[in-house]
């Protein structure tokens, strides 16, 4: 049985942005990795922009709903990935951490949503290189 990684997305609604790259993460590397997301104030329902936008690329992320950030799914991860959540995300040794910056697609019509999500998709895809490439 061989280790399988763990990646959190965290942003501050759990609505867009972490939502959107946990349903890539899910698409691109199955059930190689275990994917959570959570955001530190989350909204009630996922943006609809960007289930839209995901839809469009054959993703369906419409049965996610927004989680509130706790210390233990960060202690679950291998990788915690912040989205403008700055100091709000608990810090633990030994977890791999990145910032993603990436604009927040709250409020946004699903036309100025799309680059946001092929620069998620981009960034997603190499993570799971880089995943891969670990022993």
């Amino acid at each position: 049985m061989s280790y399988k990684s763990s990646v959190l997305f965290v942003c501050v609604h759990n609505a867009g942005r972490s939502q959107m790259a946990a349903g890539f993460l899910r698409e691109l590397a199955g059930d190689r990795v275990e994917v959570l997301s959570a955001g530190t104030q989350p909204k009630n329902e996922i943006n609809p922009s960007a289930i839209e936008a995901m839809a469009e690329v054959g993703i369906d992320i419409t049965g996610q709903q927004p989680k509130v950030l706790t210390e233990d799914a960060v202690k679950a991860s291998d990788y915690v990935i912040t989205m403008g959540c700055g100091d709000e995300c608990p810090w633990f040794p030994g977890k791999i951490y990145l910032d993603w910056v990436l604009d927040d697609p709250a409020g946004l019509g699903v036309e100025s949503v799309r680059p946001i999500r092929d620069k998620i998709k981009e960034l997603v895809t190499g993570l799971v290189a880089e995943i891969d490439a670990k022993p």
